[in-house]
């Protein structure tokens, strides 16, 4: 039987979206046809639109998917995701305002821009740039890998071939989410997150305090058939600690979360933002205890059944707010998250657009006009968002989910150029190439190596570390070699009397 009401609710409010995303657009007016105003708002969002634009990279379509999925699967290290988040924000609030300062100085637009000037380098700024293009592509595609768990939960009762319809319902999602984007840019992305961010929100709240309320047990029965919640292993120490540490360093070197930081009014405003996100990080632990209870509802448990098993795990979020939540809810619910997928995609394509431009392009064509130069970004974010929604239908799921921990390994390798950059003085623009260098090759390696998990202890025996270290997240071991090679490097050119590259901004 058709779902109508969830459906009905579904499409009327995915309509609201849309218009949002098209009518953003005179939001706080600027030229669109100046890269700026287009992939930054114009630098003039104040502190709540930025802690919802920032924000919506949390709560994304593939987090309401992934972190439930991963508790419901695993177990307990997977929590690892709200010691994340909780830490990223104290890294933010030590670098972005700093990196806001200079650029709005500067009119850079990117972190490449920094790159560029820091180091007296633009090909160093090429390869920051590329590195941040690469390390979104898989991103977004695991936005796409979340929308699809919720369109399958959406459609199946229509019957047929789903999947068909889904991805027919994903083309038509993209093709007006890309218009929007084209034609507003940042401040599209920005307005539609304040809806998104309050549906999920709604969302969170009402599942957890009804599921307790109507099965109060579900805890302890979650508990009872899998114990592996009540504790972390051993083993998984060291895995937990890596994983949570990495991952929160790595979260604002992703270019989307730069450009949002960017788009802020002043740094004063952008401080206060970030300092009220770990509100994010509440709701973040709270969705992960949908992993836990889904054990406690029988309605849920029974619901999941009738999915192939390879999928259960994506459909977690789906059936607990299916169980428990009237239909009309159930349809605002599903909306929410679908456009939570949306809102990110828009904001990392538009980050893509803006690195290629602005560090790569201008670079081979130096007298690219203003307008000529937000043209081709706009274009680029078209085939960018369309490159991520063809890989998730040529790759399988599993692979995309590989591809994106790569991306968080590989995108870690920018840290010593952009971090550290804005506060050592002498570092060698060479030395710190010969690290990315040794990052990317380490980190990658042994990435395949472990089938993209964890560095094994066996690579750490023979080659590192002692064995007694467990297992360690591979993002960690590349980082720790590329800073090594980054102090190495640096220091012969100290000892062969030279002086390291001095930028010409103050560090």
């Amino acid at each position: 039987m058709i779902d109508t009401v969830e459906i009905s609710v579904f499409l009327v409010f995915f309509i609201v979206f849309i218009a949002i995303g098209f009518l953003a657009k005179n939001f706080r007016k600027g030229n669109l046809n100046q890269l700026p105003e287009w992939a930054l708002g114009g630098r003039r969002l104040g502190t709540f639109l930025v802690w919802f634009l920032v924000g919506a990279d949390l709560y994304t379509a593939y987090t309401f998917i992934a972190v439930p999925s991963s508790m419901y699967s695993v177990g307990s290290v997977y929590f690892f995701a709200v010691p994340y988040v909780s830490l990223a924000f104290a890294i933010a609030m030590l670098t972005m305002p700093k990196l806001w300062a200079i650029a709005k100085e500067k009119g850079y637009v990117t972190a490449g821009d920094f790159v560029k000037d820091r180091f007296n380098s633009e090909s160093l700024a090429i390869v920051i740039a590329l590195t941040g293009i690469v390390a979104e592509l898989p991103y977004i595609a695991l936005q796409i890998v979340g929308m699809r768990a919720i369109l399958t939960a959406l459609l199946h009762p229509v019957g047929g071939n789903v999947t068909l319809i889904s991805n027919i319902a994903l083309v038509l999602a993209f093709l007006a989410l890309i218009a929007f984007t084209y034609t507003s840019g940042l401040r599209g992305a920005s307005l539609t997150a304040v809806m998104k961010d309050i549906i999920i929100f709604t969302t969170v709240i009402v599942v957890i305090v009804v599921a307790l309320v109507a099965y109060h047990s579900a805890f302890t029965t979650a508990f009872t058939v899998k114990p592996v919640y009540a504790d972390l292993p051993p083993k998984l120490y060291n895995a937990y600690w890596s994983l949570f540490l990495m991952s929160a360093a790595a979260l604002y070197l992703y270019p989307h979360a730069i450009n949002g930081s960017l788009s802020s009014m002043s740094a004063k405003k952008l401080r206060l933002s970030t300092a009220l996100l770990p509100i994010y990080g509440i709701g973040l632990a709270f969705l992960a205890l949908f992993g836990v209870i889904v054990y406690g509802i029988p309605a849920a448990e029974s619901a999941l059944k009738i999915y192939p098993s390879s999928i259960q795990g994506a459909l977690v979020v789906p059936t607990i707010i299916a169980s428990v939540t009237p239909q009309w809810f159930t349809g605002f619910a599903f909306l929410g998250i679908f456009i939570g997928g949306l809102v990110p995609a828009a904001i990392m394509s538009m980050s893509q657009a803006t690195l290629l431009t602005r560090n790569v392009i201008r670079y081979v064509n130096r007298n690219l006009e203003e307008k000529r130069e937000t043209f081709i970004a706009k274009l680029s974010m078209v085939f960018f968002q369309l490159l991520a929604l063809g890989f998730v239908f040529i790759v399988p799921e599993t692979y995309a989910i590989s591809l994106q921990l790569i991306g968080g390994i590989i995108i870690l390798q920018t840290l010593p150029a952009v971090f550290l950059g804005m506060y050592v003085k002498h570092l060698e623009k060479y030395a710190i190439a010969a690290g990315w260098l040794a990052g990317i090759a380490s980190g990658v390696y042994f990435e395949i190596y472990s089938n993209f998990v964890y560095l094994h202890y066996s690579i750490i025996k023979t080659t590192l570390m002692p064995s007694a270290f467990g297992l360690i997240f591979v993002g960690l071991t590349a980082l720790v070699i590329n800073l090594v090679v980054v102090v190495i490097g640096t220091a012969i050119v100290y000892a062969m009397h030279k002086q390291p590259n001095i930028s010409k901004e103050k560090a």
